[in-house]
């Protein structure tokens, strides 16, 4: 498809991450998303939107639904068959929204909804997305009386929970976290039904669990991450507590933020000290 527009030499490409792997966290969609960005506009197909003087700068809604299609087949090329919506938030970079269908493709529709304190766990133990995806299809072949009314119950949580998270803005009241608390541990019940748990997940959730913190798996469990809802009033210790906990079992764990703007292109000067270093050791 590029040479459509411009031939493009041969290149080669350096990728640097602080993602880790494999671990739930979108880092082969993050990888696709950029990866397209780039191509798509080396070779003329979207337009190069950093004007001088800019640090960083984004593409046109048009242009970010090129790169998303393009990302989303190299998730194909990596997952088989993923849901699209990895490739989705890391084109738009809309963490909760209303996720739409074109053909087998997601995007997202923005809504305004709340930036969520979490605690972001490691267990470290490697999974592969395509064997954990294949392996909830053949459950759900054996199964379907049983699978069908477990999938359309996540579903129901999922629209409980983002009916919750477009409420948050506009009455920012504490009585919101303990239903997404409750969603929480609901949800994560339901993925072990569907046999993406792991028993290092359910230690997590229950060191938390200790802590009066609730947890689930993202990703495609398995493994892989883990997030803990921090209430904004949640005690500073009971973190370094549960923290403290979790690392003790071999896990890492860093407290963060959920939210993040999208693929952008960056001009060099607008870049970390430690990116420019991993980029100069090329």
């Amino acid at each position: 498809v590029c040479l459509c527009f411009r031939d493009v030499p041969s290149v080669d490409i350096l990728v640097w991450s602080e993602l880790p792997t494999g671990a739930g966290l979108g880092s082969s969609a993050a990888y696709a998303v950029c990866l397209a960005a780039a191509l798509l506009t080396a070779c003329g197909a979207i337009s190069c939107p950093l004007k001088e003087g800019e640090s960083t700068a984004r593409w046109t809604e048009e242009e970010l639904n090129l790169i998303n299609s393009w990302a989303f087949q190299g998730e194909r090329v990596i997952h088989g068959n993923p849901s699209g919506v990895d490739n989705a938030v890391g084109t738009w970079g809309i963490c909760w929204g209303t996720v739409k269908e074109r053909g087998k493709e997601m995007s997202l529709v923005a809504s305004r909804v709340p930036t969520l304190r979490i605690l972001l766990t490691n267990t470290k133990v490697p999974r592969s997305t395509k064997v954990l995806v294949a392996g909830v299809k053949e459950k759900m072949l054996k199964f379907p009386a049983i699978m069908n009314p477990v999938l359309d119950s996540i579903d129901a949580i999922s629209q409980e929970c983002q009916s919750v998270l477009e409420a948050m803005p506009a009455n920012p009241s504490p009585e919101y976290y303990p239903v997404l608390e409750e969603l929480f541990d609901i949800n994560q019940h339901h993925l072990n039904v569907i046999g993406v748990g792991h028993p290092s997940l359910d230690r997590l959730c229950r060191v938390t669990a200790s802590h009066g913190l609730h947890s689930k798996l993202t990703g495609a469990g398995g493994g892989g991450c883990g997030i803990t809802l921090l209430r904004p009033d949640t005690s500073p210790l009971a973190v370094e507590a549960a923290k403290r906990d979790l690392c003790a079992c071999g896990f890492e764990c860093r407290e963060t933020n959920i939210g993040a703007p999208g693929v952008t292109l960056h001009s060099s000067s607008s870049l970390n000290a430690e990116v420019l270093h991993a980029l100069s050791e090329s």
